[in-house]
């Protein structure tokens, strides 16, 4: 048993137990350790204290030697028709996810004073991608590969790194924008798969796009939450927040459909589809 799932059994708050999952460096025992937290939170054998001041320790967030982290710019793109390529497209989607698994755990953490609620959402969260995680590994097995051996990039940490400081910022910039850019990406990869030949990788595909339709919900009702708590504009406080943070900019294709579903409201999808036809038109 690893330092982190004995964490699990033995902190006082789910919160200090997240923190220790957060530590991990191994990536099965952190992705085991998110699920069984989580488990433990549901089955009420686990407390929340939301006051908890907990001081952040050295080594955030724990990670493998491996993958070796390089500039996005410098990641080789492969054709998904050879079997290599999906291996690379699989093991940049395992990536994702673990680095999913520690921005939720990170949220649980280092937020205090939210509603026990909210403490519970993250851990959710860290519970599924951990479980998205574990089947984009099993699949890059079939593939004779494993995380870690191919360079990967260390944008989304990066923005956690960046909105340490600021609850509002976290929710605005993590799920319901860097997040939410997977799910217009979902549906042409898993189009391209299936192009392949690989039902199998399109499924899980399926099952990650369905979870994390809830994780941008989420992330779209806390937001709501603080800027209602700060008496907020909400649409205002978005725009204010990626100028100040450097959010990347929004490009389409959008998945409308999936955005309605994660709680983006008609004026957030109607500024969307404008910047989706106004490149339409660029591109003419």
């Amino acid at each position: 048993m690893t330092l982190a799932v004995s964490s699990v059994f033995s902190a006082a708050c789910v919160r200090s137990a997240a923190l220790a999952v957060l530590l991990e460096r191994d990536p099965k025992a952190k992705a085991e350790a998110a699920l069984a937290l989580y488990a433990r939170l549901m089955a009420g054998e686990a407390a929340c204290l939301p006051s908890l001041a907990i001081d952040e320790p050295p080594g955030l967030p724990g990670r493998p030697a491996r993958p070796q982290l390089v500039e996005p710019r410098l990641l080789q793109r492969r054709s998904m028709k050879s079997p290599e390529g999906r291996a690379v497209l699989l093991h940049a989607l395992a990536h994702i996810e673990f680095n999913a698994i520690n921005l939720a755990l990170d949220a649980v953490w280092r937020f205090a004073g939210m509603p026990e609620a909210f403490y519970a959402d993250w851990l959710k969260v860290a519970s599924e991608e951990a479980h998205h995680f574990s089947l984009l590994v099993a699949r890059l097995a079939d593939y004779g590969h494993a995380y870690g051996d191919f360079p990967a990039h260390d944008g989304l940490w990066d923005m956690c790194e960046r909105t340490r400081g600021d609850v509002l910022a976290r929710m605005a910039l993590v799920p319901r924008t860097l997040e939410a850019r997977g799910l217009d990406a979902s549906p042409p990869i898993r189009a391209r798969l299936l192009q392949a030949g690989d039902h199998a990788s399109a499924a899980i595909l399926d099952v990650i796009l369905r979870d994390e339709i809830g994780h941008v919900l989420i992330g779209n009702r806390w937001f709501r939450y603080v800027c209602d708590r700060q008496a907020l504009d909400p649409h205002q406080a978005y725009l204010r927040l990626a100028e100040q943070y450097r959010a990347p900019k929004l490009r389409g294709p959008f998945n409308f459909d999936a955005r309605r579903e994660a709680g983006f409201d008609a004026a957030e999808l109607a500024a969307l589809a404008q910047q989706d036809s106004g490149a339409d038109r660029r591109e003419e």
